[in-house]
């Protein structure tokens, strides 16, 4: 069973940028496809970007195209997301969740991944 824990919330003024890390403890993490998700305050999870086991495939979610950028380093047991441009909107905790998968691709639905990270709180302020 992986174990995820995540890294490099904190606050940051509009406009900032942060990186957030996920480290994988598993010997197979190139099996998993990863992905991070939010959750703001009286909102439910939201998918905000994954990225397939190999890492050549990607998706994100639309509000954040263009700002956030998703890798993975399989040597590392490691996975980042990039933030730039942030907006108070942004505000949420992030997890970083794994799902092992027999196909390359990046999901996005969270009710597939069966593995989270604890959080990681990224604070916006305008």
């Amino acid at each position: 069973q992986v174990q995820l824990v995540e890294s490099g919330g904190g606050l940051v003024q509009a406009g900032g940028s942060l990186r957030l890390s996920c480290a994988a403890s598993t010997r197979t993490f190139s099996r998993y496809g990863m992905g991070w998700f939010r959750q703001a305050p009286g909102k439910v999870r939201m998918f905000v970007a994954s990225i397939s086991r190999s890492g050549n495939n990607i998706a994100y979610e639309d509000s954040v195209k263009g700002r956030f950028t998703i890798s993975r380093d399989n040597a590392k047991n490691m996975v980042y997301l990039h933030m730039n441009s942030l907006k108070p909107e942004d505000t949420a905790i992030y997890y970083c969740a794994a799902d092992f998968r027999l196909s390359d691709t990046a999901g996005t639905d969270k009710n597939t991944y069966d593995t989270w990270g604890q959080g990681t709180q990224v604070t916006v302020s305008p």
